[in-house]
C-alpha cells in the first residue's frame, strides 16, 4: 500500500477561528491526527488522513521549550 502525504507547518484551518486542520480536497474538517511523533526535543510531527476523501497530510510544529515557559 502506498501513501503520498505532504508536509505542512501551517494547516489551513476552519473559517470559525478553529485550530482544527481542514482538508484541502475536500474542505471536510478533521478533529483528531491520526499519529503523533516528537521529532526532537521541541518539534512534534502530526499525521493528518481525512475520513471522506483519503487525502493525507504531515504537520510539524515547534514547542517552546519549558525554560521559557516557566520564565514568563
Amino acid at each position: 500500500m502506498s501513501a503520498v502525504a505532504e508536509v505542512s507547518s501551517k494547516p489551513r484551518s476552519a473559517s470559525r477561528g478553529s485550530d482544527r486542520p481542514v482538508c484541502q480536497v475536500c474542505a471536510d474538517t478533521m478533529v483528531v491526527a491520526e499519529a503523533s511523533a516528537f521529532l526532537s526535543d521541541n518539534v512534534v510531527s502530526h499525521l493528518w488522513s481525512c475520513e471522506t476523501c483519503g487525502y493525507g497530510f504531515v504537520t510539524k510544529h515547534s514547542l517552546k521549550p519549558r525554560s521559557e515557559l516557566s520564565a514568563a
